[in-house]
């Protein structure tokens, strides 16, 4: 994994932003504010290209490469509901999202 900590980050939130198939501005202006346009660009690009389980994968991999603690987890875990929040519509998808990644993350 040749990621930064916060190239991880956005990767993160961009799978997390796509759990209701939308990315709206809001989620896209949050990601963007953790890393600058060039990154989100370059993440975006390589989300685009990747499925579900290697979107998985690179998470659980990046959140074992950087030794990411439970308190770090409930950070971007937090993040990741106020990303969701955003666009003031925290739907039953981005709900299912979360629980899920209460799931994978922890």
């Amino acid at each position: 994994m040749d990621w930064t900590k916060n190239e991880l980050i956005a990767y993160i939130l961009l799978f997390s932003a796509h759990s209701d198939f939308n990315e709206s501005n809001e989620e896209r202006n949050t990601i963007i504010s953790k890393v600058n346009m060039k990154t989100f660009q370059k993440i975006h690009d390589e989300f685009n290209e990747d499925n579900d389980y290697q979107c998985i994968e690179k998470i659980q991999k990046g959140l074992e490469h950087y030794n990411f603690t439970s308190k770090q987890i409930d950070a971007l875990l937090l993040e990741i509901k106020q990303m969701f929040q955003a666009d003031h519509d925290y739907n039953i998808l981005e709900r299912n999202m979360m629980l899920f990644l209460k799931k994978i993350l922890k």
